[in-house]
């Protein structure tokens, strides 16, 4: 115990022990009777080994018990403040809500550029992820898109996302949810389309949760155990369903690639739309590689406006609720669904330029599903500069734009570890009969 603290408790047992002395002289002489001291308690020790700092407090409590104070608390805090070890160090501050000013400024265009960016952690995430790349769309899994159950929205994430939304500016209508892969509506396995359906039902009904009013998704396949055209019609079946167990939710059908797939072509989506009861909840999303990739050229002018021109007469662009803008490495009609950075691909950057002076496509979610995230905000930006009035389509420099994109990607490539070799597998040992031979060889020579 310091100097200063023993003072302080001796001088306070003079002082206290004087005036108990004082007040029992008193009530003796009016009452004649000698009251012994007021009891107090000592402070409670365990057989456990105090610290040092421990024992000069219960040294203090007890000093201070047996002056016969009855208010310790002062005493005893006090002793005991200056003899704790100092705090490790500050309490940590709760994280801010972060803020556009968090982020880069957003260029505000009539066509509305961005990605299909993560929501992990929470679908309220993917509103900070799409203003990181400058986004003014953006496209996200509302679950796992790999699993079929998933647990529920929490009211933290669809207040969040709300919010965000609100914050950072954004517009439902330029939000295009991406649909499970599972899902295959298409399927004739009845239980297995039905599992299929409950998949997809629960999508839209976190679509309406949160307030958004699309959701796409790829509308399933033969599994080559039916024709096409019934496929078709159980796909427009469950989108029957659906809309009746759904308030306002768009269902968007996205075109295909593989023509093993419902929607490798426009007829096909037609023929779907037509089977669907309720036309206000149906839309079409037109990837740009899959498109090509499907026999729809959009590589000159000539050939861009013909297709749009077919997509008109047998789909409409009344139905046309998005764009997933990508670039293809495979060739013209391959089939194949290979997307590549929007300029590095068989497609080329020009036909972006078309879609970004397309009035049609105005207010639209154009999405990215391109490889390299961390491309996506030069993607964005050349896009973006594709859509500015200010400069003539003609006086672009697509080669030098894409040149730009090339770089980013080389940047951010991700390489490849080199596989381990793998060693020699020891030789086998020498069977029965080559031992024998062996033998036998040696047994010859020696003769």
């Amino acid at each position: 115990m310091s100097t200063t603290i023993r003072k302080s408790v001796s001088n306070t047992a003079g002082v206290v022990g004087r005036s108990q002395k004082s007040r029992r002289l008193s009530s003796a002489s009016s009452n004649d009777v000698d009251l012994p001291p007021r009891p107090t308690k000592r402070a409670k020790t365990t057989k456990k080994e105090a610290t040092p700092e421990e024992s000069q407090t219960t040294l203090v409590a007890n000093a201070v018990a047996d002056m016969g104070i009855e208010s310790q608390d002062t005493a005893v805090n006090d002793a005991s403040e200056m003899t704790k070890p100092p705090k490790g160090g500050r309490k940590k501050k709760a994280a801010q809500e972060p803020t556009p000013a968090d982020y880069p400024p957003r260029i505000s265009r009539e066509w509305k550029v961005g990605a299909h960016i993560s929501a992990a952690g929470g679908i309220e995430n993917a509103i900070l992820n799409a203003a990181k790349i400058g986004a003014e769309s953006f496209a996200l899994f509302l679950k796992s898109q790999r699993q079929w159950a998933a647990k529920d929205l929490t009211s933290t994430s669809i207040n969040g996302f709300k919010s965000r939304m609100e914050t950072f500016g954004y517009d439902m209508k330029h939000v295009l949810p991406h649909g499970s892969y599972l899902v295959n509506l298409g399927n004739p396995d009845k239980e297995k389309r039905d599992k299929s359906y409950e998949c997809f039902l629960d999508d839209l009904k976190r679509c309406e949760q949160v307030g958004i009013g699309l959701y796409n998704f790829h509308p399933g396949s033969t599994v080559k155990q039916c024709t096409p055209e019934q496929s078709i019609s159980y796909i427009a079946e469950c989108l029957n369903k659906a809309h009746k167990a759904t308030k306002f939710v768009v269902t968007v059908l996205e075109n295909m690639a593989s023509p093993n797939v419902i929607g490798g072509s426009l007829e096909q989506l037609a023929q779907i739309i037509a089977e669907v009861e309720d036309k206000t909840r149906v839309g079409v999303c037109l990837d740009t590689c899959h498109l090509f990739a499907s026999g729809y050229d959009i590589r000159t002018r000539e050939t861009y406006d013909a297709t749009m021109a077919e997509f008109e007469e047998k789909v409409g662009f009344k139905y046309l609720k998005g764009l997933h803008l990508n670039d293809s490495k495979a060739a013209f009609n391959s089939k194949r669904d290979l997307h590549q950075h929007l300029g590095m691909g068989h497609i080329g950057l020009r036909a972006f330029g078309f879609l970004m002076r397309d009035d049609r496509m105005k207010g639209l979610p154009m999405v990215l599903e391109t490889e390299t995230e961390e491309v996506w905000p030069k993607e964005v930006e050349i896009l973006q500069r594709m859509a500015d009035p200010a400069t003539p389509e003609d006086q672009f420099d697509f080669e030098a734009m894409a040149e730009e994109i090339k770089v980013e990607v080389k940047k951010y490539a991700k390489e490849k570890p080199e596989k381990p070799k793998k060693e020699a597998a020891p030789k086998k040992g020498k069977g029965k009969k080559a031992k024998k031979a062996e033998s036998e060889a040696e047994s010859d020579e020696e003769d």
